[in-house]
């Protein structure tokens, strides 16, 4: 049995600010995680590819406001920085 992805752990270089954007940025992560798990069977960000996240950003987060989407942006600007990938997303 393996131990399940620790989201925390793999943000912690990364994260930056205040307790509660930490806390967002988090739960947003596990957010966008267990989306790509569920329809890709990636289940930890290592194993993404840019077309997932786009996925997720244009069918996904299709019903939410500009400031929820704003918001995922920047969480997934996070993700790709610690992946070190160079990823350019248009909302």
């Amino acid at each position: 049995m393996s131990k399940p992805f620790d989201m925390e752990l793999f943000l912690a270089g990364v994260l930056t600010g205040s307790h509660s954007t930490r806390q967002r940025h988090l739960q947003q992560a596990r957010i966008i995680q267990a989306e790509i798990a569920e329809r890709w069977q990636r289940e930890t960000p290592w194993a993404w590819q840019r077309k997932h996240v786009v996925w997720f950003l244009e069918h996904r987060m299709r019903q939410h406001g500009d400031a929820t989407r704003y918001y995922y942006l920047l969480t997934i600007r996070l993700l790709a920085l610690r992946l070190k990938k160079a990823w350019v997303f248009n909302l």
